[in-house]
């Protein structure tokens, strides 16, 4: 599992580049991936400054964007610093010699995607990305020897955070991660306990706090909070399991109805609650969603930017179309809903058999929106039976009539899908991250068949003559770009 280092600014780049600088041998390569200006020049850099420094060299370190290669001679190591973005076949790689150089020198190779099959099968990879608040850096290592030098680097400062936190929690045993989402949050379990390590929280732990109460006051399986340090970004938390709707429902097709059912009714009980201090979903926020779709989706669908007013006319059909549904009062809405986010838990009774997380982003708005997330969900396919099922029950627990239902969830499909296709196109090329680009083909499945609906003629039109679907050259450029 790769490991994850929070990086607060350029010095905290260049320090992990010291830090890795002296543990690099004749015959290692680090790959060094992510988009432009993620730093992976600068952390390139640090690491050719500290093994020259070591040996009393100095010497100018500029960007090979141009001349592809540079090279230095730290005493008796050469140092290969290679950048391959201006490639375009594995062919060209081998005019520059560096199958050489991953024999018998220290190489440092940005955008090694280009690789190809020349990409070697020993080396460290750093896939770097932004954050809100600094940059991220994801640790994988690639055969050979890499495991003992990873263990060789100091721990980051983040390390020693939790470690302190556990402490104070009366936790000693190391903290083991699992998987995580698309945020900056990292999750690890630890004496009985899941430690949610957040470095760029802000005041979302207390909105974290918060709605987590509320929903358990209402009965449902919120994780209980046995501790928090907002001013670092942790939360000590309940363990809930690892029984999440996706996983169980791998093993167990055939218990989909019976999970789905127990999830509507979770959100009936959710709707009947108060929304009240809930910051409001607002049609700006709606629009700036719709708008990712037109900023990071279509300029490489169509390979070439979208006019901005016709960036404005899909926000502005988006938003024409809530406005035409019929009134509906605000509930609480946990905004990502879905078999990622829901835990089975048959041990428990009622609605609290089902366990939630991820729902700090919690907001009053439209009744259908959570639905839409359950029943179009981006990672896994919802049979019709389910959906409709699902669909029939929801109207009856809420006294909504099932055509304004349909026709709400059709609406706010269309709104979160574009969304969806938006940030995985923005995962894929600003965070180096395009494991989500395999989804995107569900998604615009979705996106589809919420357009077919006929409130939605207007903007199934802009989307048709607009936007290509994510077929496979599509998804090829969004992961090179």
């Amino acid at each position: 599992m790769p490991e994850t280092i929070y990086l607060a600014d350029r010095e905290a780049t260049e320090a992990l580049g010291r830090r890795l600088a002296p543990h690099l041998v004749p015959g290692d390569t680090l790959l060094l991936s992510g988009p432009v200006g993620a730093g992976k020049s600068t952390l390139a850099r640090a690491i050719i400054a500290s093994r020259l420094a070591a040996v009393g060299a100095t010497d100018d370190i500029p960007s090979p964007s141009f001349t592809l290669v540079q090279t230095y001679c730290a005493g008796d190591t050469a140092l290969w610093h290679a950048d391959l973005y201006r490639l375009g076949r594995p062919d060209d790689v081998t005019e520059l010699g560096l199958e050489e150089a991953f024999e018998d020198a220290v190489t440092l190779i940005e955008w090694p995607d280009r690789l190809g099959p020349l990409r070697p099968k020993r080396a460290l990879e750093i896939a770097l990305s932004a954050t809100p608040h600094g940059r991220r850096a994801q640790i994988s290592a690639l055969g050979g020897r890499w495991a003992a030098v990873r263990h060789a680097i100091p721990r980051s400062r983040r390390e020693d955070e939790r470690a302190s936190f556990l402490a104070a929690s009366h936790i000693a045993q190391k903290p083991q991660p699992f998987a995580g989402d698309a945020s900056t949050r990292r999750y690890f379990r630890a004496g009985g306990r899941v430690l949610m390590d957040w470095p760029d929280a802000g005041p979302g732990i207390g909105a974290f706090t918060r709605i987590t109460n509320r929903l358990r006051e209402i009965g449902l399986s919120a994780p209980e909070i046995y501790d928090v340090d907002p001013n670092n970004g942790f939360l000590l938390l309940e363990d809930l399991g690892d029984a999440l709707f996706a996983r169980w429902l791998e093993a167990q097709p055939g218990d989909e109805g019976g999970l789905y059912a127990a999830a509507v009714d979770v959100l009936a009980r959710i709707q009947k609650s108060s929304a009240e201090d809930l910051p409001p979903y607002e049609d700006a926020i709606l629009s700036e969603e719709v708008r990712r779709f037109a900023l990071w989706y279509l300029p490489v669908a169509r390979g070439h930017a979208l006019p901005p007013a016709e960036a404005r006319v899909l926000e502005s059909l988006t938003l024409e179309a809530v406005a035409a549904l019929p009134a509906a009062q605000p509930v609480p809405v946990l905004v990502d809903f879905h078999a990622e986010n829901l835990l089975w838990m048959p041990e428990r009774a009622g609605a609290a058999r089902v366990g939630l997380l991820d729902y700090q982003d919690a907001r009053a708005g439209h009744p259908a929106y959570d639905l839409v997330s359950l029943l179009e969900d981006a990672r896994r396919d919802v049979s019709e039976t389910t959906r409709s099922a699902a669909l029939h029950q929801m109207s009856d627990a809420s006294g909504t009539p099932l055509h304004d239902l349909e026709a709400s969830v059709a609406v706010f499909g269309a709104q979160r899908n574009l969304k969806i296709l938006g940030l995985f196109a923005r995962l894929a090329r600003r965070d180096g991250r395009p494991d989500y680009l395999r989804h995107m083909p569900r998604v615009w499945g979705h996106l589809m068949r919420d357009l077919a609906h006929p409130r939605l003629t207007g903007l199934r039109d802009w989307v048709s003559r607009t936007a290509p679907p994510p077929a496979q050259e599509v998804l090829a450029r969004m992961q090179s770009t």
